[in-house]
């Protein structure tokens, strides 16, 4: 008989970390959807889930550094930063491949400029992140309504080409998702900066007095949340042949479930990328299931709902180290 005395303290240690009841959820949605279709489609199933879900886990990330801030930092500007990001670049390129990197680099401009005005709203105005954000997305959606005057801009076909594309099989856009989860984790286990908002987070004030340059660590965790809006605004437009208004609307919730489904702290100070993506995955495959069972949208959104209870449940207590 094989020795499992060694494997099952593994295995217990491993069901402490938070983020592995996300994948243990997105594992049994996919494999109830599997069910639904007779075992056929495996494979598409899995292209769409990582494509989808790339979308989802470079937003989260983002919104991940911001909520690791600690209690009322959130960044409710993600899907109206998203939408002028797409809008403006889109119309940049007028879908010319020659333009597609400085295309990009006008997405992550406007990404950039977005997330300094939310930094400069909560730093000269003292008003509260949530607020702050909320209302800058009014204006930047303004500014896409006023650019994009009710055309859907095309990209350029290279570009369309290269985000609906695959490598071996494996979707580009979730490898980009993927190049960007692995910048992040670095970031954040292996670099200086990483540790200060980690200490923010945990207590700002504590943080302050040993060193940390606290308005720094803010101004750049809201920049970068920005940027990556910008950046999936992009991705996202090109992928589904142009930018639309409502583009980023489904991006403010999901931003913030798949932090709190992958394990991460709402109360900051603790946050991790392999659940990000874990609850990226769970979210679309989620839907995918419950649409194969052809429920309603309402009756839909309840059973999400639940199921998100159910897994915050199992995690929380858990050691998150």
């Amino acid at each position: 008989m094989a020795d499992t005395s060694v494997n099952r303290p593994s295995f217990i240690a491993l069901s402490r970390r938070p983020w592995f009841w996300a994948w243990v959820a997105s594992a049994a949605a996919y494999g109830a959807t599997l069910l639904l279709i007779d075992g056929g489609g495996g494979i598409d199933l899995i292209q769409a889930a990582l494509t989808f879900a790339a979308f989802s886990a470079i937003v989260g990330i983002g919104q991940m550094f911001v909520i690791t801030l600690g209690p009322g930092n959130v960044d409710l500007s993600i899907p109206a930063t998203m939408t002028l990001a797409a809008t403006l670049s889109l119309k940049f390129m007028g879908g010319s491949a020659g333009l597609i990197l400085p295309g990009l680099v006008v997405a992550v401009g406007v990404g950039f400029s977005a997330g300094v005005a939310n930094y400069l709203l909560i730093r000269m105005l003292r008003i509260p992140p949530i607020i702050a954000t909320l209302s800058a997305s009014f204006l930047y959606q303004s500014l896409a309504i006023w650019s994009n005057r009710g055309l859907r801009i095309k990209p350029p076909q290279a570009l369309s080409d290269f985000t609906t594309g695959t490598l071996l099989g494996v979707p580009n856009v979730a490898l980009v998702g993927l190049a960007v989860a692995l910048a992040a984790w670095v970031l954040l286990e292996r670099s200086t900066f990483g540790r200060w908002i980690s200490a923010f987070g945990q207590n700002e004030r504590a943080a302050r007095l040993s060193g940390v340059p606290v308005e720094m660590v803010r101004a750049l965790t809201f920049i970068g949340s920005a940027v990556l809006a910008g950046f999936t605004g992009y991705l996202l437009a090109s992928f589904s042949g142009g930018a639309a208004l409502n583009m980023g609307t489904e991006y403010l919730l999901i931003s913030i479930a798949v932090v709190v489904i992958g394990g991460c702290s709402i109360a900051g100070g603790y946050s991790n990328v392999p659940g990000i993506w874990g609850g990226a995955l769970f979210m679309f495959l989620i839907v995918s299931m419950l649409n194969s069972y052809g429920l309603g949208a309402g009756f839909r959104l309840m059973i999400t709902g639940a199921i998100i209870i159910g897994i915050v449940a199992a995690a929380s207590g858990r050691d998150p180290q």
